[in-house]
């Protein structure tokens, strides 16, 4: 029997799932930063640092005693976290490697065919002289390999220092060993991963129950579509087949929509939404979070349970802009209120918060301007800045 879940019972089961109903303030110890990004699955990285880099504030937005140094001992020291490819580049758990190797191997014939339309036919071979150097010598960042024949006329002229290495890092055969300032630093990928995680291999088909299963887990209830999109490691045909031929795990759902509209379609495993036990309330405060959030990477499915249009306008020209260049969601308890354009200022030391627009039907009430002017404070200050400073008109009317 199909049933139906209320908006607001769903929008509380997705919070949950994406880790956002514990309060803010509880400390994080680096073992439960480990467990955190596990149970996310993955955290998005972002080079914009407008406030803080993305996978910071997202970080930071579930627990607000997040510590950078435990995240850099994660990837660099204890190797239980790796970067790769999910939709985009992102911070992923160490022991899912076994099932990207099948990604890698997917990825690979198509990477080469269209880079080879990108950069000629003997791009492979400049390639294999750069593979071997990291071999015999040891991690590099791109900035290190210098071309020794700039009238040659080959493949360090049209893309120096970069491109081999990103393409070996997209195939699996580097991976990203740290990272100085941002800029990779590439090495091997059996000197990256441990061997307890690079050695196991896995099926085809344990590779796609996985990535369905694991999916659907952490959003609670979704489409084939929204199961095969959250890694983007299957393809839908893949996910759309795992569901067909695990019905007997699952349940059809009908989630309600927050404008009203028609419910929408959806698979949960058998038992839903009681197996998910009692969740706690998303805690009442205003939290400030990262464009690239998870609760939000899916749009259309954000603004279903949300009622919340959100589009980054990084790429957007400024006249065209609705709102601004990188503009920060704001969420009070299970509700999308709105969004803010702000910047940390290093040179000051200020958060210069330029615009707020708050959502139809929120009002600007001075307990909800004091509660949102206290996460301000708090970001702030994880941003490593003292102050934080209104420019005339912030408030939009």
């Amino acid at each position: 029997m199909t049933i139906l879940i209320p908006n607001e019972q769903a929008r509380k089961i997705f919070i949950e799932r994406q880790q956002l109903s514990q309060p803010p303030g509880r400390i994080l110890t680096k073992s439960g930063l480990l467990q955190l990004i596990d149970d996310l699955g993955f955290v998005q990285v972002d080079s914009i640092a407008t406030v803080e880099r993305a996978h910071h504030m997202i970080l930071f937005s579930r627990s607000q005693t997040y510590r950078r140094e435990h995240l850099t001992a994660l990837i660099e020291k204890d190797r239980e976290l790796f970067e790769h490819w999910t939709h985009d580049a992102s911070i992923i758990p160490a022991r899912f490697f076994r099932y990207w190797k099948h990604r890698f191997r997917r990825r690979e014939p198509i990477i080469a065919e269209r880079w080879r339309k990108w950069h000629g036919e003997d791009f492979d071979a400049a390639f294999e002289e750069t593979f071997r150097h990291i071999a015999e010598n040891g991690a590099i960042m791109s900035r290190d390999m210098k071309a020794e024949d700039h009238k040659s006329g080959g493949w360090w002229n049209w893309h120096p220092n970069k491109t081999a290495l990103e393409y070996f890092w997209h195939t699996g055969k580097l991976s990203i060993a740290g990272r100085v300032n941002f800029q990779k630093i590439y090495d091997l990928t059996e000197r990256v991963i441990p061997p307890v995680h690079f050695e196991p291999e896995v099926t085809e088909v344990e590779f796609i129950d996985w990535a369905c299963r694991n999916a659907l887990t952490r959003l609670g209830f979704a489409t084939s579509g929204e199961i095969a999109a959250f890694w983007d490691i299957i393809t839908p045909d893949e996910a759309r087949n795992w569901v067909k031929s695990h019905r007997d795990e699952l349940m059809e759902v009908l989630i309600g929509t927050a404008d009203g509209s028609r419910p929408r379609p959806s698979f949960a495993f058998q038992g839903f939404p009681d197996t998910l036990g009692d969740m706690a309330e998303p805690p009442a405060r205003i939290r400030v979070l990262s464009p690239f959030d998870p609760l939000l990477r899916n749009r259309d499915r954000a603004e279903r349970l949300f009622d919340f249009f959100y589009r980054i306008e990084v790429f957007v020209p400024e006249p065209k802009r609705q709102y601004g260049y990188y503009v920060f969601p704001l969420m009070e308890g299970d509700r999308m209120i709105g969004r803010i354009d702000m910047k940390a200022d290093r040179k000051t030391g200020t958060l210069d918060v330029k615009r707020l627009w708050l959502e139809k039907g929120v009002r600007p009430s001075a307990g909800r301007l004091e509660r949102l002017e206290a996460e301000l404070s708090r970001l702030a200050k994880f941003a490593g800045v003292e102050a934080v400073v209104y420019q005339d008109g912030w408030r939009e009317p």
